[in-house]
C-alpha cells in the first residue's frame, strides 16, 4: 500500500495558524498538502493566492498539491510554480488550450494534472495522457469544503482507473488518480478499491483534535484494500 497518499486540504484548517497546521498535519503522516485555489469566478468562493503558498513552503516537507479552481489558468500556473508548488492541477473548462497549459506546468518543473467535476466526461483527458502525472476526480461540486461524497463517483473512478491502467500497461508510466470531496475513514477503503490512490481529506482530518489518529485510521482502512 506504499503508493497510497493522503493529501489533507488546508481549506478546513485554522486559517489563523496555517503554518503550524501544515507542520502538524505533516507530522501526523500527511503525504501531500492540498492547496485549494478559488477565484470567486470559476467557483463561488475566494481562498488562497500564491503568496500564501510561498509563505507555507518552509513548513511543508512534502509536496504542495495545488488545485486551481480559477479561470483563466496560465498566469496562475506560473505564479504557483514560482511559489513552490510540487503538483498543479486545473479544470479543462478553465483553459483555452489544455495541452499547452499542461505543458507549461511540466516545463516549470511541476507535476501536471487535470480535474474532472462530477458532470465532466471522462474522455476529456484521454488525448493528453502523455502530459499527465495526475487525474483528480471531484466527488463533490467544487467551491466549498465539508460536502458529502457523491456515490456515483465510484463508477467514474473505475472508468478512469481502467484507462490509466491500460496506459500504464502500454507505456510503463503510472498516472496518479486523486479523489477530492467527502472522503473520511468510513468510505476511504471503498474509494481505494474502486481505483483511487491519492485522497484529499479536509474536514475529516482537521475537525479532529488529533490529526494522527484520523490519518492512522485511514491507513488502516487502506491496508485492508491492499491494491
Amino acid at each position: 500500500m506504499s503508493h497510497y497518499r493522503i493529501s489533507p486540504s488546508i481549506l478546513s484548517a485554522d486559517f489563523a495558524r496555517l503554518g503550524e497546521e501544515v507542520g502538524n498535519v505533516i507530522a501526523a503522516g500527511a503525504d501531500l498538502i492540498h492547496f485549494d485555489v478559488m477565484d470567486n469566478h470559476y467557483v463561488p468562493n475566494l481562498t488562497f493566492g500564491p503568496m500564501i503558498c510561498s509563505a507555507l513552503k518552509p513548513y511543508a516537507g512534502v509536496p504542495i498539491d495545488v488545485h486551481l479552481m480559477v479561470e483563466p489558468v496560465d498566469d496562475l500556473i506560473q505564479s504557483f510554480a514560482r511559489a513552490g508548488a510540487g503538483i498543479i492541477t486545473f479544470h479543462p473548462e478553465a483553459s483555452k488550450h489544455v495541452d499547452r497549459s499542461l505543458s507549461l506546468i511540466r516545463d516549470l518543473g511541476c507535476q501536471a494534472g487535470l480535474v474532472l467535476n462530477p458532470a465532466t466526461s471522462t474522455n476529456v483527458f484521454e488525448n493528453v495522457l502523455d502530459r499527465l502525472d495526475m487525474v483528480l476526480l471531484m466527488s463533490v461540486n467544487p467551491g466549498f469544503g465539508g460536502q458529502s461524497f457523491i456515490p456515483q463517483t465510484l463508477v467514474k473512478i473505475r472508468q478512469v482507473r481502467a484507462v490509466l491502467d491500460e496506459y500504464e500497461g502500454q507505456t510503463g508510466r503510472r498516472i496518479a488518480l486523486e479523489v477530492d470531496g467527502g472522503i473520511k475513514v468510513e468510505n476511504i477503503a471503498e474509494i481505494a478499491a474502486a481505483g483511487a490512490d491519492t485522497f484529499v481529506a479536509g474536514s475529516a482530518i482537521f475537525s479532529c483534535p488529533d490529526y494522527k489518529v484520523v490519518i492512522d485510521q485511514m491507513r488502516e482502512e487502506l491496508a485492508r484494500v491492499g491494491r
